[in-house]
């Protein structure tokens, strides 16, 4: 089962050109990637954040512009011992695909400065998140 971030394109997230701006995508990203963390029942305090991003990656497809109503969709295409990767698709209202990106995330143990396994109750809850075309690893 996919999870879903609506945005709304602000005037700042754009470029010169009126074209959402390279990194605005990333903050789409990060957002949707929040949102689904807790979804899957993190708790969102700065006290309680176990995850580190270890790489993220974007494809701009198609342009996207200032007031657009886009749908972030996100997906777990894999699952590690201590890590895991979101796949996400941004699209428009009417389904025209406007981006693609992928999140390698590690589950962390901050006071330990060291990766974390994964507890069984959260590789469950991503399993239930995997791409049809990704396997659990």
């Amino acid at each position: 089962m996919a999870h879903e971030t609506d945005v709304k394109v602000r005037f700042c997230e754009t470029d010169a050109l009126g074209h959402i701006s390279n990194i605005s995508y990333f903050i789409y990203l990060e957002e949707a990637r929040t949102d689904f963390f807790g979804e899957m029942g993190f708790e969102m305090g700065i006290g309680d954040w176990k995850f580190i991003l270890a790489s993220a990656a974007c494809d701009f497809v198609s342009q996207g512009y200032f007031n657009q109503k886009l749908k972030v969709i996100s997906e777990i295409g894999r699952i590690g011992n201590s890590s895991f990767t979101i796949i996400h698709r941004i699209v428009d209202g009417g389904g025209k695909l406007i981006a693609t990106g992928e999140a390698s995330i590690v589950f962390f143990d901050f006071e330990n400065q060291r990766s974390e396994r994964l507890p069984d109750w959260f590789r469950e809850r991503l399993a239930d998140h995997m791409a049809e075309t990704s396997e659990a690893g």
